[in-house]
């Protein structure tokens, strides 16, 4: 799709086909395809289509009555921000007092949007005319286009001076998938550092797994997580962060965050009664330890980030527990036997410092999920060094 025929798409003609093509399976396509050719122009027709299976992805980020609505293209849906994660940076930046901010590589405008929506006047830039041009659309669509002016030029060529805040989110994807290394992000993490470093406060998106060595010394970096997932990591730039900035976790939606306090890792010891396995976002934030002192637990492992004790179960938001029922070694017969002696159908496998591969045991242990009705946490991973498995039921949960 070309920005003549999204375009188009904005159109009294192009509404009304985007309405006949609304919730049509892909099974339906190429009926309805060829039947709508017959009043419309091939292109846009395909462009509807396409919209049309963009938004059906696009409620899991945005939720349904937005997904409806907005407009959206492959690689901008693919690297859009999630509407809780880009709500909770936006909170972010207004409680710092942000009342103007720059988006540099705005993308179809989630961050831009969501900074709208937090009362802050924003300035979307991206390089690529249809994507401004969906940005722009979606800003329309939200009734927030007098607060989101779009801007169509390379980030580099912009000057953010006079903004009180700086957001940037380089493209981690090229034509080979994800890019991992920070300085073949476009543009280089290493510009968009000295970017936010010229601005009065900032923030610049990153890959989850970018290594702790290369978070910058005048960063404080936040993990972020939705429902244990991980889905990002920003770099912030604020007045007092920096090396004595402790390390973030934040776990959407409730919006609990767990500061790093600098502690040693953990001792490693035996299973205790009860098993706890850190939010994702911790993990990545390595503030194990944090949860670990929270529980007075040990590690099972050293390398494992699995907490235990047997002290009474304490419900946390940062960890969800287990009750731990048996601590054997790695054995698939066994555990096979094991399981169907007790009348387990059901089995949620999770690992840590295993090679297996859950949906492979999963095939392995043959399970009558029909006649057997017992459900049971199945853990692979490695105790005092050893590869091993772990059963138990989940402990009521806090809300993350």
């Amino acid at each position: 799709m070309d920005v003549e025929v999204f375009a188009e798409l904005l159109s009294p003609a192009g509404q009304s086909l985007l309405r006949e093509v609304r919730g049509v399976t892909p099974a339906e396509e190429l009926a309805l395809a060829t039947r709508l050719r017959q009043r419309y122009a091939p292109a846009l027709v395909a462009a509807a289509l396409t919209q049309n299976r963009l938004r059906t992805r696009a409620v899991a980020k945005f939720g349904a009555t937005e997904a409806a609505a907005l407009y959206f293209t492959a690689d901008g849906l693919e690297q859009a921000t999630r509407t809780s994660v880009a709500d909770h940076r936006a909170r972010r930046f207004a409680a710092l007092g942000a009342g103007s901010a720059a988006d540099l590589c705005c993308g179809v405008g989630a961050d831009a949007l969501a900074l709208a929506r937090a009362g802050i006047e924003v300035l979307a830039v991206d390089r690529d005319p249809l994507t401004c041009a969906v940005a722009r659309a979606n800003a329309h669509v939200l009734g927030l286009a007098d607060r989101v002016e779009v801007r169509c030029a390379d980030v580099a060529d912009v000057s953010t001076a006079g903004y009180d805040a700086l957001f940037a989110d380089p493209a981690r994807r090229g034509g080979r998938g994800r890019i991992f290394d920070p300085e073949a992000y476009s543009p280089p993490l290493s510009w968009a550092v000295e970017a936010a470093l010229a601005a009065p406060l900032a923030a610049l998106k990153v890959a989850p797994g970018i290594p702790h060595e290369a978070v910058p010394a005048q960063a404080q970096a936040e993990w972020v997580s939705h429902s244990g997932d991980v889905k990002e990591a920003v770099l912030w730039f604020t007045p007092g962060s920096g090396t004595a900035a402790a390390p973030l976790a934040t776990l959407l939606p409730s919006g609990q965050t767990l500061a790093g306090r600098g502690l040693p890792d953990p001792p490693a010891g035996p299973v205790g009664r009860y098993l706890y396995e850190p939010d994702g976002a911790v993990v990545r934030a390595h503030l194990v330890a944090d949860v670990a002192a929270l529980l007075e637990g040990r590690l099972i492992d050293p390398t494992i980030a699995y907490v235990t004790t047997d002290a009474p179960p304490r419900a946390i938001p940062y960890a969800t527990g287990y009750e731990i029922t048996d601590v054997l070694p790695f054995h698939v017969k066994k555990l096979r036997a094991l399981l169907r002696e007790r009348g387990v159908g059901t089995v949620t496998v999770k690992k840590r410092g295993s090679a297996v591969e859950p949906e492979e045991l999963r095939r392995k242990l043959k399970l009558d999920t029909k006649a057997a009705r017992g459900s049971c946490t199945v853990f692979l991973t490695r105790v005092a060094g050893a590869p091993s498995m772990l059963l138990g039921h989940p402990l009521p949960r806090e809300p993350r």
